[in-house]
């Protein structure tokens, strides 16, 4: 599979999000660094899907403009961004009785050709993506019995196989327990670190996120509460603030990156009371 050619930056520029009158994000500038892991994080209906489908033109703004490489992606062609974008989508719906080699070679979509025969390219690319997610043992099965986790993986192998230097995962661990969830962000470090990806995705847990992301976006209402490094934005005022829970910020014994540790019930109720 290919590497890193262009700097992969997404940026947003004066961004509105909504869904009918309801304005779920709001003149957001954003910079998402290139060659990176991006986490995105923020308490229940802050606004992450919906960045993130706005991120990959699933859903139109209504002001202002979302960019890659300094180029507005709604005047590109559909072709030509899914060439740059990989997207993973929260909770994707899987086509009755598809098999995971059916559902990764639709990966390879964007680069077929009208009338153009199925290359050695196209099935390398495939046969790459299976073993990179190790699901090539489970090639021929359908997608709709496999467990949550194989099920990931899978989508993740389509995702792979489309070739692109960016991917976009939404919520990629909802559902699993914590060994897939470890499984899935493992793999996605891999990608990164291997093949220089640029990866964006919409996590829930902030110690997860502040492992495995080198940038952290925080949202609160539907604007930005924080960006930067996890050990530089995620302390014990920006938890208290943005989810609203007291609580210590440590380093994680294992990696040394922030660790969020909510203080105990009767500190938490003591707290929420003088506020």
């Amino acid at each position: 599979m290919s590497r890193p050619t262009a700097t992969n930056q997404l940026s947003t520029h004066g961004l509105d999000l909504r869904y009918g009158d309801r304005v779920v994000i709001g003149g957001l500038d954003l910079a998402l660094p290139g060659g990176a892991i991006t986490a995105i994080v923020g308490p229940n209906a802050c606004g992450k899907s919906t960045l993130l489908r706005g991120l990959t033109r699933l859903l139109a703004p209504s002001g202002g403009s979302v960019t890659l490489d300094g180029a507005d992606i709604h005047r590109m062609s559909a072709r030509a961004l899914a060439r740059r974008m990989g997207l993973l989508p929260q909770q994707p719906v899987t086509p009755d009785s598809i098999t995971v080699e059916t559902l990764v070679r639709l990966g390879r979509y964007p680069h077929q050709r009208l009338l153009s025969p199925w290359s050695k390219a196209d099935q390398g690319a495939v046969e790459e993506a299976l073993e990179r997610t190790g699901t090539t043992a489970l090639r021929d099965q359908p997608v709709d019995q496999l467990s949550g986790g194989q099920r990931q993986r899978a989508w993740i192998a389509l995702a792979l196989a489309q070739d692109t230097e960016l991917l976009l995962l939404d919520e990629p661990t909802t559902f699993l327990d914590l060994r897939h969830q470890l499984d899935v962000l493992d793999l996605v470090a891999e990608l990164h670190a291997e093949a220089g990806r640029t990866v964006v995705m919409v996590l829930h847990d902030l110690g997860q996120a502040a492992r495995y992301a080198d940038h952290l976006v925080v949202l609160k209402d539907g604007a930005l509460a924080a960006a930067g490094a996890p050990a530089d934005v995620l302390d014990a005022e920006l938890v208290r603030s943005v989810f609203e829970v007291d609580c210590r910020v440590i380093p994680d014994p294992e990696t040394g990156t922030p660790l969020v540790i909510p203080k105990d019930r009767a500190a938490r109720h003591a707290a929420a009371v003088l506020a």
